[in-house]
């Protein structure tokens, strides 16, 4: 990231970092400046609020009804979203900017929140 970087150094390093690289710091700014926790410090049931983009939502059946869920990225990691008993949500789609808060459950390396409190953002609020 840019910190600790003078001017030149900020400068040079946005000119040899790839374009991922800087999307990635860029998201990771962003979530951090709607009050968002760093994806990859998120810690097995503990209260984490998230903010990120949204990379894909899928529809999945577990035990037999509908749940929707969705990966959001913030640069540093990924959670997974799910909203049990919903095959749609309004506005949840790929690309968008969310800010999701709930309990954080980690099983197989997978970080997952069990119907969160979601806020859709505004495009440039998480978006590179």
């Amino acid at each position: 990231m840019g910190e600790g970087r003078g001017w030149l150094g900020r400068r040079f390093h946005r000119l040899t970092a790839d374009n991922q690289e800087l999307e990635d710091e860029e998201l990771r700014q962003a979530s951090v400046a709607v009050g968002a926790d760093p994806m990859h410090a998120c810690r097995d049931r503990e209260e984490a609020c998230v903010a990120g983009s949204i990379r894909s939502v899928t529809v999945r059946a577990r035990s037999g009804a509908p749940s929707l869920e969705v990966d959001l990225y913030d640069g540093s990691g990924t959670v997974t979203l799910v909203f049990l008993g919903r095959k749609h949500i309004a506005g949840i789609e790929a690309g968008r900017s969310v800010k999701a808060s709930g309990r954080v459950v980690v099983r197989d390396e997978r970080t997952t929140m069990f119907n969160p409190r979601y806020e859709l953002l505004p495009a440039s609020s998480t978006s590179a």
